[in-house]
């Protein structure tokens, strides 16, 4: 087998589900895409990604020793159904995965072994791998390198992966034959449009992130505007509705590594024991998750968008509790909960 071949077989044996190769070049549309996306306010509080979208919108000033960007896919499909929890208003709602340890860490661990091999392999390669932390447009190098298509919704699926599935990138200077891109089969369907709550989604293949509860729950800071806090329901980490419901999933690859699998006490946690958490408490009860890096205040907040939500009378006093909490966006979504509660009484 030549190097390529090789490569595939080491990382799959180490866990990945599926490798493909572009050239840093690959997607030269995507510089104006993303400048698209940001000049119509799409990124909302996301300002890195006007600021580095120079780096973003080009893998090649990323670095430009780079020959080669080997993507590779990593299930974490559910054992259970995401969405049967919206169905529980007293309970929260967290996105699938963040249900289990920080997939940062997990993916980055195998990325490096897979790098390490590499090395071993072609001694004059340089390497860097990349895990949803730096200025790289994955999902658009992992559809030049084969392994899906962005979907209407514009996450990533794939006819062998269905939608469950964290990417990492390796940049390396060896230069690696590049695999045939996908394209889109998503055809007529528009049920991941359909779905979204907040109606983020102002054509197929393109997102609002300012209506995504994603977006609202994870990176944007402060209080959220009013007339979207009633479609978030009681989901206080992230949104699965999209991914959930699209048709590819029937393909999803079962999770390989026991750490994605779900905590027990985040599949279906209730809102009255979130809502209490102090700023210690909660450091402490989400240590190695990735909800742990939107802090207290934030995750309370949300908990409180929920509660109000919720038309559980018996959630009236938590929400009282917090009306004089020293976060001031903590604060607000207790007052507003507390309307919320009281007006259905």
């Amino acid at each position: 087998m030549d190097l390529k071949q090789r490569l595939v077989t080491f990382a799959t044996d180490a866990g990945f589900a599926k490798v493909g190769i572009c050239r840093p070049d690959a997607v030269p549309e995507t510089a104006e895409r993303l400048a698209a996306f940001v000049d119509a306010g799409y990124h909302g509080q996301m300002a890195w990604m006007a600021e580095r979208m120079h780096w973003r919108g080009d893998a090649v000033a990323l670095w430009p020793a780079a020959r080669s960007v080997i993507m590779l896919a990593e299930p974490y499909t559910p054992e259970h159904d995401p969405l049967a929890i919206l169905k529980q208003p007293d309970s929260a709602a967290i996105s699938v995965y963040a249900q289990g340890r920080d997939y940062h860490d997990v993916v980055k661990k195998r990325l490096k072994r897979v790098g390490r091999w590499l090395i071993d392999q072609a001694p004059e390669a340089e390497i860097k791998v990349f895990v949803d932390t730096a200025p790289v447009m994955e999902k658009p190098l992992a559809q030049a390198a084969g392994l899906g298509w962005q979907g209407k919704h514009t996450n990533l699926l794939g006819r062998d992966l269905g939608s469950w599935f964290f990417l990492g990138a390796i940049f390396t200077t060896v230069a690696l034959d590049p695999d045939t891109g996908d394209i889109s089969h998503c055809g007529s369907c528009t049920a991941c449009l359909d779905v979204c709550p907040t109606d983020a989604f102002p054509a197929p293949y393109k997102l609002d992130a300012t209506r995504c509860i994603s977006y609202l729950t994870i990176e944007h800071k402060g209080t959220v505007d009013d007339d979207l806090r009633p479609l978030m329901g009681n989901r206080i980490y992230g949104c699965d509705d999209c991914l959930a419901v699209c048709p590819w999933n029937k393909f999803a690859q079962t999770a390989r590594d026991a750490k994605y699998a779900a905590r027990p006490d985040l599949l279906a946690p209730k809102l009255a024991d979130l809502a209490v958490l102090d700023d210690a408490g909660f450091r402490t009860h989400f240590s190695g998750s990735p909800i742990k890096r939107i802090g207290r205040n934030r995750f309370v907040r949300n908990v409180l968008y929920a509660i109000g939500n919720s038309d559980d009378q018996t959630l009236l006093p938590v929400a009282q509790n917090l009306v004089a909490d020293a976060d001031a966006a903590v604060a607000d979504a207790a007052v507003w909960a507390c309307d919320r509660l009281t007006a259905k009484l």
